[in-house]
């Protein structure tokens, strides 16, 4: 699986970048200081780095001369607020891969990580663990083929059905709430409202669950959203 070291000391945004691109499919790390951000480059050798400029310990400058004088090879994101030209020149030169500024929109971030990790191969390992083949009860999934078989028997998903249900299998079992599967299956669009993910839902559970009106696998949590039970 591909893994991403994410060094911000911002903890919510931490944690949001986090939770998205596990969502994505990546394996995640957090550093909130530079000191830490730098020996975990080095001890847990990621794909690719998201480093936040303004950071404890250490400043993004003096881990990205470190972690370079490391890797020389190493994609760096770097993710601030600092928006001066000065900086994003001296950040690029001293080895950074990209540059962008705070406030950010995600689907961009997720874009620039994705052509970060094609132009160095890493992206081969993340497709390597897409391939794995998800299980619940007697539903198989296969993420690359993007195939659903219950029984041993295909089921015929619509696109964004089978987007859907793959992002509630990857959160294995935590809860996601309507927005949250809005931004990862429709991009959020003005265009799309919640009542569209309870018609897919509901579609879902017509086609994978013994008893769709009352599900033991992909049930509500109310008010909130839903979740993904393997076994009930």
């Amino acid at each position: 699986m591909t893994r991403i070291l994410v060094i911000e000391d911002n903890a919510e945004l931490g944690f949001g970048l986090q939770n998205n691109l596990e969502v994505e499919g990546y394996d995640v790390r957090l550093a909130p200081t530079g000191r830490l951000g730098v020996e975990l480059a080095r001890q847990w050798s990621p794909n690719l780095v998201i480093l936040d400029l303004m950071l404890p310990e250490l400043d993004g400058f003096q881990v990205l001369r470190r972690v370079r004088a490391q890797d020389t090879s190493l994609p760096i994101m770097i993710l601030t607020a600092r928006s001066e030209e000065t900086d994003k020149v001296r950040g690029l030169r001293l080895g950074a891969d990209d540059y962008v500024t705070k406030p950010f929109g995600l689907l961009e971030l997720l874009a620039r990580v994705e052509a970060l990790l094609r132009r160095t191969g890493a992206e081969a390992a993340r497709a390597d663990a897409m391939d794995v083949v998800e299980r619940f009860a007697n539903i198989e999934i296969r993420p690359a083929a993007r195939t659903v078989t219950r029984d041993g028997r295909t089921v015929e998903l619509t696109p964004k059905e089978f987007d859907l249900l793959t992002a509630l299998v990857r959160r294995r079992g935590r809860v996601a709430s309507r927005l949250e599967l809005l931004q990862s299956v429709w991009d959020h669009s003005a265009a799309v409202v919640t009542r569209t993910v309870d018609t897919h839902i509901a579609e879902l559970r017509r086609k994978l669950e013994v008893d769709p009106g009352s599900p033991k696998h992909i049930v509500t949590v109310r008010k909130i959203g839903y979740r993904l039970i393997p076994d009930p």
